[in-house]
């Protein structure tokens, strides 16, 4: 697992704006003055309103409150997932990493 700087989330449900169809968010890590006004810790937890005030800020193509506060359940939690893992320390994905390359392998 490395350390992405941009991360790709392919939407369940499609997002139209206009005649236009938004299939895929592109995800960005934030930068310190992205998080202005938001605390860690909610964004860590996945806090719901930390999550819809930072994803405008760092998705591609832009999308506005309306839109954000629109998305499916399933594409929230997937977006937000992402987010979090811009967070993770190398321990936590070296542990992530091991657990999901021990998925799936039976003991003797």
């Amino acid at each position: 697992m490395t350390d992405k700087k941009i991360d790709a989330v392919t939407l369940s449900t499609p997002i139209i704006v206009g005649d236009k169809t938004i299939e895929e968010l592109t995800l960005r890590k934030p930068t310190a003055g992205e998080l202005r006004g938001l605390s860690l810790q909610d964004i860590m937890t996945s806090e719901v309103n930390a999550m819809l005030s930072i994803i405008p800020r760092i998705c591609e193509p832009v999308l506005n409150t309306e839109q954000v506060n629109g998305l499916e359940v399933d594409d929230f939690g997937q977006i937000a997932g992402t987010i979090r893992g811009f967070f993770m320390t190398p321990t936590e994905r070296k542990m992530i990493e091991t657990m999901m390359n021990g998925q799936g392998q039976s003991s003797p």
